[in-house]
């Protein structure tokens, strides 16, 4: 039997202005984690979707073996079918429906066209407890967290006797603790013969898991790296992906801060559905003018929905509070308004709720400003098309033009597209719910440049992130939340990863 499960040769994948992929080679050992990196457009998911049958044959060139046999993959049932399975980051699972439901949906365990539920709980059972998830089969979907979904997913794939496991960002949406699970869990199968192509960000992860490495950039394999052979250090892989050295993670930057402009006092908000559960605690907080405040915590803590309610009022029922800027009490009960008094809210879903993936570019880039570029209610294309091309290359969005749709974008250029959004409004105070996540090292670079130059311009920013090194790295004040509640506040000079992880758990030093 052959060492190697997986062999793709000389993939080419092209759309309409554009080569995704150029002759990319790319081999899986049987039994091994494999990492597969690169930065924002590099051809990752692409590479994998052609492998899955998402793109279907006939739609690239180059041949595709798995087991030793080529295979012409139509869609998604015909890999699966062989034991190739991939999930996406963007989780395949239907929120109103159980577990059980969503174990065997399309693989369901019926006799005679009738559905066996003793054999489908059963079996739902036997696949929980190999992935360690101690639910429920009956509880629904919508009422567990990310990370948990994870593992429903993964049980999702082992009861289609998976082989190949393709896992695209498993871990950007979830804070450490569950990531460690989910790298744990990858172990485990590999242990059990499974192997493995992991797609991430995250580079300290896949130095932890990985057995091999391969690097693509700009739709092209440049090399493949034998973790067995060698050690292999984040910056030697950061130097594949990015084409050259990341002396430092974090730009530097000089900070000019001037007075308070913009301050929430005793903030009260309630869940919108459970309307006896209050998610902000009588929060207090503030922001000087060229000031970068970090709100950390985790995923849970209340960090998205006090931002959203803060926004507009758009989460939350029962709002309480007062909104100051420049030491003046201003209504911000509307999106409306919270907009007209100069502040921003950029969403930690950029898919969902910020931008509207259908559309082109520019009319993305001005949604939040119509006024802007219009006049007795007719937008002027010829000022739209200036102004989102004055974007474009001021923010470095990688696009065969501005009437490119926003879906078609990589993840890193996507955010881009909605911090152009949010600066065509000329906002003064700016809340980025994790900027970063799901994109690249290099992309995160300049989403980072762009943050300080927005502080050097005398704007108040909010940073919300589940990434530590990142707080600490970029803001120069930071709040902790759990549970609602502010339980922390220290300059960044003061804080360390410990420091701040203790509050986040504990609430003590």
């Amino acid at each position: 039997m052959s060492d190697v499960i997986l062999e793709m040769r000389n993939i080419t994948k092209e759309f309409p202005g554009v080569t995704a992929l150029k002759n990319v080679s790319f081999s899986v050992r049987r039994g091994e984690i494999h990492a597969l990196v690169g930065e924002n457009g590099a051809g990752k998911s692409t590479l994998m979707e052609v492998l899955s049958g998402v793109h279907p044959y006939g739609s690239y060139s180059g041949d595709i073996y798995f087991e030793g046999k080529e295979c012409q993959f139509r869609d998604i049932t015909q890999s699966e079918a062989v034991g190739l399975v991939i999930i996406h980051q963007e989780l395949a699972l239907i929120p109103f429906l159980s577990i059980a439901e969503n174990l065997f949906l399309g693989n369901e365990r019926a006799k005679n066209g009738i559905i066996d539920w003793n054999k489908t709980i059963s079996d739902a059972e036997a696949l929980l407890k190999k992935v360690g998830l101690k639910e429920s089969h009956s509880t629904l979907i919508t009422n567990m967290g990310v990370g948990k979904q994870q593992q429903v997913e993964i049980a999702k794939a082992l009861a289609k006797e998976v082989r190949l496991l393709i896992l695209d960002e498993p871990t950007a949406s979830l804070n450490e603790s569950d990531s460690e699970k989910l790298l744990e869990l990858l172990l485990q199968l590999k242990e059990n013969g499974i192997s493995s192509i992991l797609i991430s960000h995250k580079i300290g992860e896949v130095s932890k898991v990985a057995d091999s490495i391969t690097i693509l950039r700009d739709g092209a394999t440049i090399e493949t790296l034998d973790c067995a052979k060698e050690t292999i250090t984040e910056d030697r892989i950061i130097r594949g992906m990015v084409g050259r050295d990341l002396t430092h993670r974090f730009p530097e930057r000089k900070s000019n801060i001037g007075e308070t402009i913009f301050e929430i006092r005793d903030w009260n908000v309630y869940h919108p559905l459970h309307t006896d559960r209050k998610v902000s605690d009588n929060i207090n907080i503030s922001v000087r003018r060229g000031e970068v405040v970090g709100i950390s915590g985790l995923m849970g803590s209340g960090r998205t929905e006090l931002a959203m309610s803060i926004f507009g009022e758009a989460y939350g029922t029962n709002i309480s509070g007062t909104a100051y800027k420049n030491g003046e009490e201003i209504d911000i009960s509307t999106i409306e308004k919270a907009i007209s008094n100069g502040i921003a809210y950029a969403t930690e879903d950029r898919k969902a709720y910020g931008l509207i993936l259908i559309d082109q570019i520019k009319d993305n880039i001005t949604l939040a400003n119509l006024d802007a570029v219009a006049g007795h209610g007719v937008i002027n294309e010829p000022q739209e098309m200036t102004v989102t091309g004055e974007y474009r290359d001021k923010l470095g969005i990688k696009c065969s033009s501005i009437l490119q749709l926003a879906r078609n974008l990589s993840g890193g250029n996507q955010q881009k597209v909605v911090l152009s959004k949010w600066l065509f409004a000329n906002p003064e105070i700016l809340f980025l719910d994790e900027p970063t996540r799901g994109i690249d090292v290099g992309a995160k670079y300049e989403i980072y440049t762009i943050i300080n130059q927005l502080a050097s311009e005398g704007k108040g920013i909010f940073l919300i992130s589940s990434e530590l090194p990142e707080i600490l790295g970029i803001c120069d004040r930071i709040y902790v939340m759990r549970e609602g509640k502010i339980v922390a506040e220290m300059q960044s000079s003061e804080a360390t990863q410990e420091k701040v992880m203790k509050y986040i758990l504990t609430n003590k030093r």
